[in-house]
């Protein structure tokens, strides 16, 4: 079966929920509510000001379901009540200050590339899935990178060091968990391939 709708426009898999409007609205508060509660899976590195949390694979995972709109809406609604108060960033904080607030501003842009990625098929084998959500995660260390060195008065290789290298076995777990979820949600909606 093919993955187009009848209007000729890919399909994420939130397309596959009936009523557009209603579904639209959940489906963004849910994927912000899905990120908050991800943020609260997080464990202190040792050396870096940024702990790692399960927030990182809730943004790609709420960006490539939800398409590029809705998940660029979702992590945007994410980043605002969080910023406004809402304490659902990591340990249950809000405001857009400190080392990590930056890599939540890069699940904005990266909720949008998955996103759109998805709706070109890179979420319907484990391969493809672990391409988009690996061009995710540079987008989230693009900002956040940058932000963490500004915050924390650091260079760039100190920034790496503290922003990046202790994730990156992290973010391969996460990504190979994507691998296997996406697809296999495809699989079960019986449209998995295109």
């Amino acid at each position: 079966m093919s993955s187009l709708s009848l209007t000729g426009r890919r399909l994420v898999l939130a397309d596959l929920v009936p009523g557009k409007l209603v579904r639209d609205i959940a489906m963004v508060a849910g994927g912000a509510v899905l990120t908050g509660l991800a943020a609260q899976v997080s464990i202190p590195v040792p050396g870096s000001p940024v702990p790692m949390t399960g927030q990182t694979f809730a943004a790609l995972l709420v960006g490539t379901a939800l398409g590029w709109r809705r998940g660029a809406a979702s992590m945007l609604l994410y980043l605002l009540a969080g910023a406004a108060g809402v304490p659902w960033f990591q340990d249950g904080s809000a405001g857009l200050s400190g080392a990590s607030a930056g890599y939540i501003v890069g699940f904005v842009f990266a909720g949008a590339l998955v996103g759109a990625l998805a709706a070109r098929g890179g979420d319907r084998t484990p391969l493809r899935t672990a391409g988009t959500m690996v061009l995710g995660n540079l987008v989230i260390y693009a900002i956040g990178v940058p932000w963490l060195m500004a915050s924390a008065s650091v260079d760039l290789a100190t920034g790496l060091d503290k922003g990046v290298l202790p994730f990156l076995i992290g973010d391969a777990i996460k990504i190979a968990l994507a691998a296997g979820l996406l697809p296999a949600a495809w699989k079960l909606a019986g449209r998995g391939r295109d």
